[in-house]
């Protein structure tokens, strides 16, 4: 038997603590709709504390943290994410705001990295570091392979695979000159069919012409001035001008 310390306490377990944050940002939370998840199903917020650490492990989450979290005083990792959506009988997604990464929208769909590498036919290693540095490395192939895993959008595509400022210079390029030359290169980025491209940029070169114009007879003397700068805002805007049309609207 060891000899006491005298004037040392007596030794008192500890409660669980709260792991160190990861260095990665936490994902987009939408607070109202974990609220409204919780209140449809009739939960307090312990009887979600409870499920998360009986069910996922996580002994440190407690009433105060589900109820900080509807608040909006802080978000969820991750993997509490994922506990809380399995908890509340939903999916990641829907207590995400709007996806903006390729490790984002691997959350929303309730993915493993594994599921994702394995789908787009990378490698693991290779897939992680892509998460990591929010850079997609890719070809065509696996390219068109992730879309379909993550189930992107067009725009979502774009951007999680970092072509958003590409897309963007060539649709500049495309609306100020002759826009026939430019619908292979947007093309190679997009999975889009070509004719589709061909109409995009053929109304989207039409829009920016007539506008100058009417700035151009509006304005008068001042007419240049004035349409440098309709020309300016249009080509900043001009990926929403795309988008649009590619949806089926006019920019």
């Amino acid at each position: 038997m060891q000899p006491s310390q005298a004037g040392q306490p007596p030794h008192r377990p500890q409660r669980p603590a709260q792991p160190t944050q990861p260095t990665q940002p936490t994902p987009p939370f939408d607070f109202p709709a974990a609220r409204r998840l919780r209140e449809a199903l009739g939960m307090a917020h312990g009887h979600v504390a409870y499920g998360m650490r009986a069910s996922y492990g996580l002994a440190y989450v407690t009433a105060d943290t589900i109820a900080a979290w509807e608040r909006g005083l802080s978000s969820p990792t991750s993997a509490e994410l994922t506990a809380l959506a399995a908890t509340l009988w939903c999916s990641p997604g829907e207590l995400m705001g709007a996806a903006r990464t390729l490790r984002e929208h691997r959350i929303a769909r309730g993915l493993a990295p594994e599921d994702v590498a394995r789908g787009s036919g990378v490698e693991i290693q290779a897939y992680l570091r892509m998460e990591e540095t929010d850079t997609w490395r890719g070809n065509e192939r696996q390219s068109a392979a992730l879309a379909k895993v993550l189930q992107l959008s067009t725009p979502d595509f774009v951007t999680v695979t970092g072509r958003a400022e590409q897309l963007a210079e060539l649709l500049r390029s495309a609306v100020s000159t002759r826009w026939q030359g430019y619908v292979r290169p947007v093309s190679k980025l997009l999975p889009l069919e070509k004719r589709h491209v061909e109409d995009v940029l053929r109304q989207m070169h039409e829009d920016y012409q007539a506008r100058m114009a009417r700035t151009l007879s509006w304005g008068g003397g001042a007419g240049s001035d004035a349409s440098g700068e309709a020309g300016r805002d249009y080509l900043e805007r001009v990926l929403e001008h795309f988008w649009a049309l590619v949806r089926g609207g006019r920019g």
